[in-house]
């Protein structure tokens, strides 16, 4: 498939994990890809595969979208922006959280995408077809289900999953044919994940845990999630703004054993 032929894709947290999954993705299917994140040396090593051209920066870097608006213009157009990058190191519950931590999480999680949405729509405005492209916003099953532990995680991913339906409707107002939908993830199979597996003092143990979260009993593969985002960006969904695609196993569909 070649769905993006011709096309240019932004994907931020482009890295590791779902967003580095994604670059390779959408250049597979003919995009021109920019993608940024914080740790240069695994940047090269994802530019190096897929052919997707890394910029250094963090998302909650407001100075610094600047330079990634100039990237973009310099391609000419700007069809898909994925709001990847997020956080949960310093989180905890609501009675413990650091107001230090809490803004640490706060930043990455929900001035980033705003942030991105906002080059987005910039960008897009100026597309030489008119207004036109597609945002896809990574929230998460915590944006709809609390989490005792993670505080942060889940007030912002539940903010990502509202920010996703506030610039569907501006978009739309304004008569733009830019969309914007989120995603939301259940447990997913990233190397962070699989790390934290091996690091449990029961591997197996921790294994099933995460597998059991879904009645499928599995984690889904990073490439189920980044087709997702793909047909979100593409043509096919042209008529689909301002939804949640809740991609989890059956996760949250019911109680599973009643």
């Amino acid at each position: 498939m070649e769905r993006y032929r011709g096309k240019v894709a932004l994907v931020t947290g482009g890295t590791s994990g779902i967003g580095a999954a994604t670059v390779g993705r959408l250049a597979r299917e003919g995009a021109q890809v920019l993608f940024t994140g914080r740790n240069a040396a695994a940047g090269a090593a994802v530019a190096a595969e897929t052919g997707g051209e890394f910029l250094a920066h963090s998302v909650e870097d407001a100075e610094g979208w600047g330079e990634v608006e100039a990237r973009l213009r310099a391609f000419g157009r700007l069809d898909l922006a994925f709001a990847n990058a997020g956080m949960e190191g310093g989180d905890t519950n609501i009675e413990d959280v650091a107001v230090a931590d809490w803004n640490a999480i706060l930043a990455v999680n929900l001035t980033g995408p705003m942030l991105t949405a906002q080059t987005a729509i910039r960008v897009m405005r100026d597309n030489p077809d008119g207004p036109s492209g597609a945002i896809v916003i990574n929230s998460s099953i915590s944006g709809m289900l609390g989490l005792a532990g993670n505080v942060g995680y889940t007030a912002t991913k539940g903010g990502a999953r509202l920010l996703a339906k506030s610039v569907a409707m501006h978009c739309a107002a304004r008569g733009y044919r830019i969309r914007c939908n989120a995603i939301l993830p259940g447990v997913v199979a990233t190397a962070l994940i699989e790390g934290a597996i091996a690091g449990a003092p029961d591997p197996a143990a921790a294994r099933t845990m995460l597998e059991g979260v879904s009645p499928m009993k599995r984690m889904a593969t990073l490439e189920e999630i980044a087709g997702l985002v793909a047909f979100l960006g593409s043509d096919d969904a042209a008529f689909i703004t301002g939804a949640d695609y809740v991609v989890d196993g059956g996760a949250t569909a019911g109680m599973a054993g009643v």
